[in-house]
C-alpha cells in the first residue's frame, strides 16, 4: 500500500501522465484504505513473519495471514490447510495472540 501511495502522489504530482495507471493505482489505492494493510508497516510485517517461524507454514499462508489475519479459530481453519494435523489447538491461540501483537483489530 505505502508504495501504491507513493506512485499515486508522484503521478498527481506530474500531472497527467498515463491515464490508466493513474486510475489503477487510485482505485487500488482506495480499496485498500479499507482494508486491514492501511495500518502495516514492512517493520510490522517483517517482525510477524519472524514471530511465525516456529509454526511451518507456507510461504502462501503467511501471506494470506498479513493480507487477511486471522482473529477466530476457523478462520485459521480457512487459510492453513489440514491445520487440524499440522497445528495443536495452543498452536492456534498462539498465531491468534501473535497477529492481536502485530495487527491488532481496527475499529471500523
Amino acid at each position: 500500500m505505502q508504495i501504491l501511495q507513493t506512485l499515486k502522489d508522484n503521478t498527481q504530482k506530474k500531472h497527467k501522465r498515463e491515464g490508466s495507471l493513474a486510475t489503477v493505482t487510485y482505485e487500488t489505492v482506495r480499496y485498500l484504505q479499507d482494508t486491514e494493510c492501511k495500518n502495516q508497516t514492512a517493520d510490522t510485517i517483517r517482525k510477524f513473519l519472524e514471530a511465525m517461524k516456529s509454526f511451518k507454514l507456507t510461504k502462501l499462508e503467511k501471506l494470506m495471514m498479513v493480507n487477511t489475519p486471522p482473529r477466530t479459530e476457523l478462520e485459521i481453519q480457512l487459510i492453513v490447510q489440514e491445520s487440524e494435523e499440522r497445528l495443536s489447538e495452543d498452536d492456534v491461540q498462539k498465531i491468534i495472540q501473535i497477529v492481536n501483537e502485530f495487527f491488532p483489530p481496527t475499529s471500523s
